[in-house]
């Protein structure tokens, strides 16, 4: 984790920090004096087409709290690649416990990627009879008919944004940002098979070693087998004033 925050850092190591008698802010101090805080890089590239002839899903989770794992899955395509050789990754990440439940890395944005994720996720679920919603932005690869096969297949309702809004896929935008910043997964690798292999490393360390602020500093594995604590919520624009539904 090369460039985990200060406060989940704190976290891990604060029982060794207190015999030096560090806390957080003295914490925060050295790593300023010492130019070891990590100012986060902001990146955009367009991996979403929507104009396409494919239907498109209402948004199902605008109005719900989500109070377990596997109620939500949250996918989206991430850029990692370079100019001279383009690269994505398609993640499908459980809503509630942040765990990255499938992925897939490939040079193009073609439906496949986005099939192989979706089948790992699918094949890794662990409360199979509990009622689940896959959200998405509105991109051809899952609008595509073979897409919504297996989401139908599997018993999976459908839900879309219903505009180009960051916000309403705020979860899966945050994942994507945590693996290209702290585990700097989009280094200019030319080789696939390494860059598949230093993604594969990153996602396991993320899913069972990463404390996540949302998850009370539980990593995405621990916080996925508990059904208990209610999860942190992202500071983002309210997207419906209705009733919240819980699930």
């Amino acid at each position: 984790m090369p460039k985990l925050g200060t406060r989940k850092l704190y976290y891990m190591l604060k029982d060794k920090l207190a015999v030096l008698q560090v806390g957080r802010d003295k914490l925060f101090r050295i790593l300023r004096a010492n130019h070891m805080l990590i100012k986060p890089k902001r990146s955009y590239h367009i991996t979403t087409d929507s104009h396409h002839r494919f239907r498109k899903h209402k948004n199902l989770v605008s109005m719900i709290a989500i109070e377990k794992p596997e109620t939500v899955w949250v996918s989206d395509i991430t850029y990692v690649g370079s100019r001279t050789n383009p690269s994505y990754l398609a993640l499908v990440t459980d809503a509630y416990s942040k765990k990255i439940c499938g992925y897939d890395v490939s040079h193009s944005l073609s439906l496949d990627g986005s099939l192989r994720a979706l089948d790992m996720a699918v094949k890794n679920r662990e409360y199979k009879a509990r009622p689940l919603i896959h959200h998405s932005d509105r991109g051809l690869q899952y609008c595509a008919n073979e897409y919504q096969k297996i989401l139908k297949s599997n018993d999976i309702k459908s839900s879309m944004t219903e505009k180009y809004d960051p916000y309403e896929n705020a979860i899966a935008e945050r994942i994507n940002g945590i693996l290209k910043q702290e585990f700097d997964i989009a280094k200019n690798i030319k080789d696939l098979t390494l860059k598949k292999k230093l993604i594969k490393n990153a996602i396991a360390i993320y899913n069972d070693r990463r404390p996540h602020l949302s998850n009370h500093m539980l990593t995405p594995l621990q916080m996925h087998k508990q059904q208990i604590l209610k999860r942190k919520q992202y500071k983002t624009k309210k997207l419906n004033n209705d009733i919240i539904v819980q699930l």
